[in-house]
Formats: structure tokens, sequence, C-alpha cells
């Protein structure tokens, strides 16, 4: 699918992130983050790759102290043996210019640094340590992320801004002047990084926010005033529903104008729950969104009076887990898999007519209906499946599918 989101890509510069293009027209690459403490190589290189399984194409992991320095180039050859090729992004704040300088295994083994110009140092430190992180970043050829975050703003370019403003004949709203700020934080920084060396073709630039609104509106601005790469995620997006409609309001807008390079839904997880998630729900913005295609898409009906029964919700869960089950397979044997469709409905009413639409469709009975469930292909019915195991008669149809189309 094209749409005008495609057709008006914001233009960006490629960058290279190990293997990975961002920016320059290349797909919106899907990024995200471990939680684990990485002086744990065992646990972190496990996490890294379920990320990397689950479809994320570059993973940041927190570089905060020595013994997570000291362990970055364990967990990449770890990976190595385990066959796992995703780069690894470092994570600094605070003390990046120290951990670079003593572990250069570590400045060697990832293949971006994100550094954020609000913490980097205060007053005449500030320029020095951000310089000594650069010059690691044009010795080692690395990509530096330029990641401005509103919790973490530089203080003294917002007070600047903020006592400029107030002098100002006319005033702007303070929320305009913060919106400023993040912007110039991010592009004064990129610029000085030139400076110092790093080509315009290694910097990406973020310019995170916590509200809708806010990040809509500093994206837009950085869009008009750079043609850097851009990250784009709404930071602390929350837990839950709250968290993924959050996020998803705020970069399916950006995405429909052409902004964003690469994405992060920054998740809150539920207590045990699967860090994975967050992937997915990137995957799922950029795929129904006519973006890129991940998966197998499943459309469902939401149930209604007419469909008492709870066969086609479990029909519908039970197919998904199938797909998602048989991906690592199907990506090996039958490149183009993801772009295949599925709707499993509920009752005669929008039953066959939506599953005309998809590759692969079957229409269950409703309340009162005739117990039998005709199954179309490519808008064709094929046949009527009736019984107890129409479950595994609709995978085996998805599976000989599959292996034809794509085989």
């Amino acid at each position: 699918m094209t749409y005008s989101a495609i057709e008006t890509r914001h233009r960006t510069i490629g960058v290279k992130v190990g293997h990975i293009q961002v920016g320059g027209g290349a797909p919106i690459v899907v990024q995200s983050m471990t939680n684990t403490d990485t002086a744990d190589i065992a646990g972190t290189a496990r996490q890294v790759a379920e990320l990397a399984q689950a479809g994320s194409e570059l993973v940041r992991i927190t570089v905060d102290r020595d013994e997570s320095a000291a362990a970055v180039p364990a967990i990449a050859e770890k990976l190595a043996q385990m066959k796992v090729d995703v780069p690894l992004v470092g994570d600094f704040h605070y003390n990046g210019h120290l951990l670079l300088t003593k572990y250069p295994d570590c400045a060697k083994a990832l293949a971006k640094y994100r550094i954020n110009p609000g913490n980097v140092g205060f007053k005449e430190k500030k320029d020095r340590n951000f310089a000594t992180m650069i010059e690691a970043a044009v010795n080692y050829n690395k990509t530096v992320r330029i990641g401005v975050n509103w919790g973490s703003l530089d203080q003294a370019m917002l007070t600047a801004l903020m006592d400029e403003n107030a002098k100002s004949a006319a005033p702007k709203p303070a929320r305009e002047v913060m919106h400023e700020a993040i912007v110039r934080s991010g592009l004064s920084s990129a610029a000085y990084a030139e400076e110092l060396g790093l080509p315009r073709n290694r910097i990406i630039i973020s310019a995170k926010c916590s509200e809708v609104q806010d990040l809509i509106a500093v994206y837009r601005m950085m869009a008009k005033r750079s043609d850097y790469a851009l990250h784009l995620g709404l930071t602390e997006a929350g837990m839950g529903s709250k968290g993924i409609v959050a996020s998803t309001a705020a970069l399916s807008v950006l995405l429909q104008q052409g902004i964003g390079d690469t994405i992060r839904i920054s998740l809150t997880p539920e207590p045990g729950g699967e860090r994975t998630r967050e992937v997915i729900v990137a995957q799922e913005i950029l795929q129904t969104m006519g973006l890129r295609a991940f998966a197998p898409m499943v459309i469902a009906c939401p149930g209604c009076g007419r469909t008492t029964s709870t066969v086609f919700q479990e029909l519908a869960q039970g197919i998904q887990a199938y797909v998602r089950g048989r991906m690592p397979e199907w990506r090996v044997q039958y490149p183009g898999f993801e772009n295949l469709s599925l709707a499993v409905m509920g009752c005669i009413v929008n039953g066959p007519g939506e599953s005309k639409h998809a590759n692969i469709g079957i229409s269950l009975p409703g309340t009162g209906e005739l117990p039998a469930a005709p199954v179309y292909i490519d808008g064709q019915k094929v046949k009527t499946l009736r019984g107890e195991n129409i479950a595994g008669q609709f995978q085996e149809i998805v599976e000989n599918y599959v292996a034809k189309r794509w085989g």
C-alpha cells in the first residue's frame, strides 16, 4: 500500500547504524530498549535477543557505570554466538565521556551512542564532556543520536530564552518558548558535533516530550528547520492502553505528515509483562498505517448480540497466535508472507463481505444461523467448514496458502 505519508516523507539524510539505514528514504526503523541491568551479561543478551526476535531492528542498552560499560563487549560477543545480528545503542547520561574514554572496547562494540545534551555536564564542563563523546564517535566511526528530552532540558538555555521572551514586546506563551528550547538544543548540539568532525550522515536527532500536542509541535518545528534523520517517541508514555493510545495518537499524526525515520514506543511493562510488547505496538502502528508490513494482519469483528458464542473470538485469537508462532520459520522460507491478511468474522451481516476483502477469510455462524462457516480465498468462496475442528482446518488452509503463494 502507498499513502500520502510515504509520498511526502520529510527529506532527511541517510544514516547507517551498523547494517541498518535510518532516514534517506529508507523504511521507518523500529527500535526498543532493554530494562535489564547491563552488567548482567547473560540476562541483557537474552533480552536483546528476544527484542530482536520480536522485530526490533535496533536495541538500546543502558551504559551508566563501570560494570555496565565493561559488560558491553561481552554482550556483543554473546549475541554473535547466538547469531543475533542487531546493532546495539549505548544510552549515556552524566558520565558518558568518562565511560567511553575508560572502556574503548565498549565504545567499539556499540553501533550508536545516545547523548542527552541536558545531561552531559554544566557550564564550562558541558562542551568539554560533549566533545569527548563526539570525538569517540569520530574515532570509532559511530553514529550519535542527540536525544533531547523535555524532562532533562538544558536549563541554562531554557532560562536564557525565557528571559529573552520576557523582554520581548510581544511575549510568547511559556510553552512555546519551551518548544523552541527543545528544538534549539537539538540543532545547536548537532551543529557543534559537526564542528568537532562528526559527519552529518552520522547524526540522528530526537526531541521527546510526554504530552502528545507538545511532541507534535516540537517535531514539526524540527522537520521544518533541518534535514537530520529524526527518531520519534513519546517519552514516559505510560502503562497499558494509556501508553499505547498516547503513543499512537502522537506518532500517527507525525508519520502521516511524513515526519520520522525511526520510532520507539516507550511502554511501561505490566509487572512481569513482556518487554517485547513495545516492539509489537510499534510494528502495528506502522503496518495499520500502510507504511510497512511486519506480520500477517488478522481482522476480526468486535461482536454484538448476534454473536453470543465466543467461537469466533477464540478462532481469531488462536489464528493470530498460530501466525505469530510460525513467523520465524515463514520469514526464512516465504519472503513476503507478512503481507497476508486474514479475516475472522462472527456472523452473516459483514462476514462474507469482509472475508472477500482479505486473502483468506472465514465467516462463522452467528446466533440462530446455520452451523456452517464459509471460507473465502482472494475473494472467492472455496469451501464451507463444519464440525468441531474448524480451527485446525482453518490453520491448514492458511499454511497451504502461504506455502503456495510465497513458496
